[in-house]
């Protein structure tokens, strides 16, 4: 061994030996400044890890933890009562509708139609799919509409075994149960299941109880249009079912053809066959025993109320169990049934007239301080007419749209095209089919009811008598959108079919219920606030209060812009085609309103203290096309104001009986009081004792207001209108009233001739201007003042 000292690590730093080869390693320096706040890829992947095995235990326990349970009791049905505003009990719906049967007794078409609308992969996918439930939740999350990503098996899971809360804790069980579910029955025993537990509406669950229900055969007889249909309805039974909401029809034609696409697609369907498949409408509907009379369409609302404003959803409400009191008041409820019956049904003849098996009535009544429906009509009989003839929306309202285009035009402070401001006192030119002026979407030249020119008139005088020309320009004068919000903010839906901003809005080829229309007057009422309506008080269920929307109310248009609608609203009852509802004996404020081809006869009125709307409807019983009501309960033609304004008076007396009469408390625009200047270009002169007059029309034209004659001036021919005291009978003064009376007011052929009121209502064959209808196709309400060839309505 070596004496000599051991050789010492360059530099003194000490480390391995000199010459094994092996350099120290360096320290990793430490993380600085901005970098510290950032995370280590291994603590990132130690992260991930953790996450991942701390799901996969999360995953095992619950499988493990939650077991597949026996079918819920919801599969045996309660019944929902519902109540009246005092508590006393309207209706009880009926027992579960449900027939199981097996899956080969379910067409391999039904079966694939299913599948195409509500998960074609089901045979080859896993009983949940994420992808699609992040998919659902994002739409849903980004307003594309609530969406749903479960797969059949997990639909299955949801009906069969658990229910219909939303909860995250039912999300999670039907999660893992849908998993455990399939890997231990088969998809065909699957597929059995949910095609006999699913609700398809009308009160009926599975398949089969689906196919009897909407077709009225067994589910083994379904045609490949008709089992589309039926799958077509899984998405949303009440919103697809186009019998009892017929304005739906093209939404539910739309996802009918998704479905049979979706069969092409997946090869389940010829092109050659898809293209012969056409649309199966379904049976009109038939309510349950139980729901007879009114009942069932009281129901019925409740329902569309509580889906539409998403309080309770459709499988839920179906599921039973709550009690739910409405806002209806019994006698006033009773009020409108028995004003209906005397005045429409106690008409109806079907042995002598076969049009009279098409007659149809709707009405609804609203509190206009609080928006609470406090009466509803919804046709003879539940289990006879089981379409809601309140709340359907597939008639056009005629001119009761016309206010609205008045009020839009106050609200908005508009002008004529000469920039005169639009009041009840502003002339217009009412001649038939005059073109629209200001308007660049094309020509535009309506018709006025008869073809009767009126001349120069006052807005006042033109709803009077509800002249189209005037109208037409007033909403380009305005701006037909600017129309459209007004509507809109009064209480008529933004979705209403043919609500289009355009000159013909003002003519009323909207298809708004009845019981939108009461809104909107409703709104005007009460002097431009819109409080949304609401037909439910009160909801429990297991003695739990169910919460409700809060009533919010807002100015939906001045007051200055109602109540001068108001004003001339009442001047169509004390004057114009409106005078029925004078019956009521109290201040009134009304407007008459004719569909196109007279399908529809409307009245839309209120006092002070309560709205209401009227109308009577033609409908096929059998084929459920709209029909004209022409020759229906005895008479030429039904106007709105004949039956519907008398069941309006009827009801709005009975109604408000014992309560005290009410005046109008309006404040009105500017200038709505003052005279008519006249107009130097025309070299008319107004006549101030004829409402403004109308300078080409003589000084009977328009008559007085209140009382005395008021159509003819003379007394000739009869108290009213020139015509016979027996409405246009062989009587002395039938044919000599018309011809002396005022050749402007029914000439020889109108309103007491020998032909029960000649060509239409009242209206001149000579071009008289009053009493001449202004709706689309139809008269507009039986005249000015006499009720045209529907009975004298005033008399005098």
């Amino acid at each position: 061994m070596s004496d000599e000292p051991q050789q010492q690590d360059p530099g003194g730093q000490g480390g391995e030996p000199a010459g094994t080869g092996k350099a120290k390693k360096p320290k990793r320096p430490k993380r600085k400044g901005w970098r510290r706040i950032f995370p280590t890829w291994r603590m990132v992947l130690g992260g991930f890890i953790l996450l991942v095995l701390l799901g996969v235990g999360a995953f095992m326990a619950g499988y493990m933890l939650v077991e597949i349970p026996p079918a819920n009791a919801a599969a045996t049905k309660q019944s929902n009562v519902y109540l009246y505003d005092d508590g006393s009990e309207i209706a009880r719906d009926g027992e579960v509708n449900r027939e199981k049967v097996p899956l080969k007794q379910i067409p391999l078409h039904v079966q694939r139609a299913v599948l195409a609308a509500e998960d074609r992969d089901f045979y080859g996918e896993s009983a949940v799919d994420p992808k699609a439930m992040i998919r659902a939740a994002w739409n849903t999350v980004t307003g594309k509409g609530k969406q749903s990503g479960s797969t059949i098996t997990q639909q299955y899971v949801k009906n069969y075994y658990l229910g219909q809360e939303q909860t995250v804790s039912r999300k999670v069980k039907e999660f893992f149960i849908s998993i455990k579910l399939d890997r231990e029955v088969s998809k065909d025993e699957i597929l059995s299941g949910y095609l006999n537990t699913s609700y398809f509406g009308r009160n009926a669950y599975g398949v089969q109880a689906a196919a009897q229900a909407y077709y009225g055969k067994n589910v083994k007889d379904l045609s490949t249009g008709e089992g589309a249909y039926l799958a077509t309805l899984l998405n949303s039974p009440n919103a697809y079912d186009v019998a009892t909401h017929p304005e739906n029809k093209q939404r539910a034609a739309g996802r009918w053809s998704y479905v049979l696409d979706g069969m092409v697609k997946e090869g389940w369907l010829g092109k050659a066959d898809r293209a012969k498949v056409k649309f199966p409408a379904p049976d009109e509907a038939k309510g349950a025993a139980g729901l007879s009379g009114q009942r069932g369409y009281v129901v019925k609302a409740v329902e569309d109320y509580l889906t539409a404003n998403k309080i309770i959803d459709e499988e839920t409400l179906a599921k039973g169990g709550y009690r739910i009191t409405t806002t209806l008041q019994k006698d006033r409820q009773d009020a409108f049934k028995k004003a209906v019956d005397d005045q429409v049904m106690s008409k109806v003849d079907k042995k002598a007239r076969k049009v009279d098996r098409n007659v149809r009535a709707g009405g609804a009544s609203i509190d206009p301080a609080t928006g609470k429906v406090v009466a509803m009509y919804g046709g003879i009989d539940y289990t006879k007419q089981y379409v809601n003839n309140a709340t359907r929306r597939d008639y056009q309202v005629g001119s009761t749209f016309k206010p609205f285009v008045f009020t839009s035009a106050v609200e908005n402070g508009s002008v004529t095209q000469s920039g005169q401001p639009i009041t009840p006192n502003t002339v217009y030119d009412g001649t038939n089919k005059r073109p629209v002026q200001g308007w660049s979407g094309g020509t535009y030249a309506p018709e006025n009811e008869d073809q009767v020119s009126y001349g120069d008139t006052t807005v006042r005088e033109a709803t009077d008598k509800s002249v189209n020309s005037v109208y037409a320009q007033m909403a380009v004068d305005v701006g037909s959108d600017k129309v459209k919000e007004t509507a809109i903010a009064l209480g008529v839906p933004k979705s209403t079919p043919d609500l289009t901003a355009s000159p013909s809005i003002a003519l009323g080829p909207s298809t708004a219920s009845v019981l939108d229309m009461t809104e909107a007057y409703a709104t005007l009422a009460n002097h431009g606030k819109h409080g949304t309506y609401t037909i439910v008080e009160k909801i429990t269920k297991d003695g739990e209060e169910i919460a409700l929307p809060e009533q919010e109310t807002e100015q939906a248009v001045t007051r200055e812009a109602a109540d001068t609608t108001t004003s001339i609203l009442q001047s169509v009852v004390q004057g114009g085609t409106g005078t029925a509802a004078q019956g009521a004996g109290r201040p009134a404020a009304g407007k008459t309103g004719t569909a196109e081809n007279d399908t529809a006869a409307w009245f839309a009125g209120y006092t002070p203290d309560l709205a209401t709307v009227v109308a009577v409807m033609g409908q096929n019983p059998e084929t459920g096309a709209h029909t004209p009501l022409y020759g229906a309960l005895g008479e030429a033609r039904i106007n709105g104001g004949a039956y519907p304004a008398r069941v309006w008076a009827q009801f709005t007396k009975d109604a408000l009986e014992g309560e005290p009469v009410k005046e109008f408390d309006l404040e009105l625009e500017q200038g709505a009081d003052l005279p008519v200047v006249p107009d130097p270009t025309t070299g008319g002169t107004p006549d101030p004792a004829t409402d403004g007059g109308a300078t080409t029309g003589g000084p009977t034209d328009g008559g007085t207001t209140d009382g005395g004659p008021t159509d003819g001036g003379a007394t000739t021919g009869g108290p009213t209108d020139g015509g016979a005291t027996t409405d246009g009978g062989q009587d002395p003064g039938g044919q000599t009233g018309g011809q002396t009376g005022d050749q402007s007011d029914g000439g020889a052929t109108a309103d007491g001739g020998a032909t029960d009121g000649g060509t239409a209502d009242g209206g001149a064959a000579q071009g008289g201007p009053d009493g001449g209808a202004t709706d689309i196709g139809g008269t507009d309400d039986g005249g000015a003042s006499d009720g045209g060839d529907l009975g004298g309505l005033t008399d005098g």
